[in-house]
């Protein structure tokens, strides 16, 4: 996946955020790469945008390894474990404060022209750059958006590094990453255009994005928001973390299982839940296991246990919202949802997208009753073969749907969109919709070109 530019980036990063839409955001591009992306996102969200001006301060000799960080307002982020273990002494710990406090300073001024910086205090902050390689300064960023008071830190980058995503969602609150290649090489090679922001653009950016919007035309009243909370499951050992989306008038309740690596906060099973939430469908981003347990490697494959929680979680949607249950799996999930659904009569649908059917048992597919969609890429030869063999063993109704040009993220342009329209259809095709909810559910116009790959006979085909 290559960006065209910045704005490109920030016109296909935004649509992964959503699900803040309504809420009290603040969007801070970091100069000045990420301004570009920000004012997209902020436009996308209809949120206040700001320049987020923070200087890492950098040990010596290894200036990638930062042992702390100044911004605006005087505020000083110092990591003690850093400091400890590599860090310069007081007074050249000083001498580098300064210093970058000077570079705030001018930097600020030049990009604000004397307009006060947008209070984050005790609301959302998305902080927002064009990348990450090493991930130093995002951290920081994250890191003094907190202590300026932000009740959530959102990191939101259009590419970074695999291993720089995962460690920075322990100092952010959620991170969204549309692509996250193991191999990165430099942020640059992700775009075929990487002039070099000027400061005059930043400056353009912020005073276009605080000019007030044109009136909007009469119109009925706008929609509540759904219902989004974040919410801990009890199980018989372990608390599951989760988020969870009800909108007004739900007919049903889609649990999501994500696959191995990943989380409720995956961008691609969130894109996927909005696109649901958008049709009237309540949604429940859960995670089977605690952070503890993921590092354990046995645990992740455990399809068993896996299986037996997000049983534990759909009987909690029951129980809380007295409505019927179904299932998406990705990857490994997708296994831990079918046995889930082998086991559970009721369970509406199920749709597993790139998943590893594989993994569940042959006896588990053969009494799975709940109408099944494989979801699979085209380019994604051996999963796609493991889902057509997992397929032959079931006797119910299932299809699958093949994306064309997609691999096994579905991270090329138009596959995901694709995903979700394929998915919504399943479920308002099986689920007890409303006309005037289907009808909604059926006019967003992403279903996307799929082909299809027939079940049992005369069925439903998505």
């Amino acid at each position: 996946m290559r960006f065209v530019d910045r704005t490109d980036a920030g016109r296909r990063l935004a649509p992964l955020l959503a699900h803040l839409r309504g809420q009290d955001v603040v969007v801070l591009g970091l100069p000045r790469g990420g301004m570009p992306v920000a004012f997209e996102v902020a436009r996308e969200l209809g949120a206040a945008l700001d320049v987020l001006v923070v200087r890492k301060l950098g040990v010596p000799r290894q200036p990638e390894l930062a042992f702390g960080a100044v911004g605006e307002h005087g505020v000083l982020v110092l990591n003690e474990d850093v400091i400890g273990e590599a860090g310069p002494g007081p007074d050249e710990r000083r001498s580098l404060e300064l210093a970058r406090r000077a570079e705030v300073a001018r930097q600020s001024e030049r990009y604000r022209r004397a307009r006060p910086p947008v209070s984050v205090a005790g609301r959302t902050a998305v902080v927002v750059d064009d990348g990450l390689a090493t991930g130093a300064t995002a951290e920081a960023a994250c890191r003094v958006v907190r202590t300026l008071g932000a009740a959530r830190v959102v990191l939101a980058v259009p590419v970074g590094a695999e291993r720089t995503v995962l460690r920075l969602r322990r100092c952010a609150d959620e991170v969204v990453c549309l692509h996250s290649p193991r191999f990165f090489g430099s942020v640059g090679a992700w775009y075929q255009d990487f002039t070099q922001v000027a400061d005059a653009r930043v400056t353009d950016l912020l005073q276009r994005a605080a000019r007030p919007a044109a009136p909007a035309p009469s119109s009925p009243a706008a929609e509540v928001p759904p219902a989004d909370r974040e919410i801990g499951i009890p199980t018989r050992h372990v608390r599951l973390a989760a988020r969870f989306v009800l909108p007004e008038g739900a007919p049903a309740v889609v649990a999501f299982a994500h696959g191995s690596g990943s989380s409720r906060h995956s961008p691609r099973n969130r894109y996927v839940a909005d696109v649901l939430n958008g049709a009237g469908l309540g949604t429940l981003l859960l995670d089977l296991l605690t952070e503890d347990e993921e590092d354990n490697r046995h645990n992740v494959f455990d399809i068993v246990l896996l299986a037996r929680r997000l049983r534990a979680a759909a009987d909690w949607v029951r129980r809380e919202t007295a409505l019927p249950v179904a299932y998406f799996g990705a990857s490994t999930g997708a296994a831990a949802a079918l046995e889930a659904a082998a086991v559970d009569a009721d369970v509406r649908a199920v749709v597993s997208r790139g998943g590893r059917p594989d993994l569940a048992s042959p006896a588990a597919l053969a009494h799975v009753r709940a109408p099944t969609l494989f979801v699979v890429g085209s380019l994604d030869a051996r999963v796609l073969s493991l889902n057509r063999l997992a397929a032959d063993w079931m006797h119910c109704d299932h299809r699958i749907a093949v994306v064309p040009g997609a691999g096994h993220l579905f991270e090329e342009p138009g596959t995901l969109p694709a995903v979700a329209g394929l998915a919504r259809d399943w479920f308002t095709g099986h689920l007890a919709f409303t006309p005037a909810v289907y009808r909604r559910a059926a006019s967003d116009g992403d279903r996307g070109r799929v082909g299809h790959e027939p079940g049992v006979a005369g069925r439903h085909d998505g």
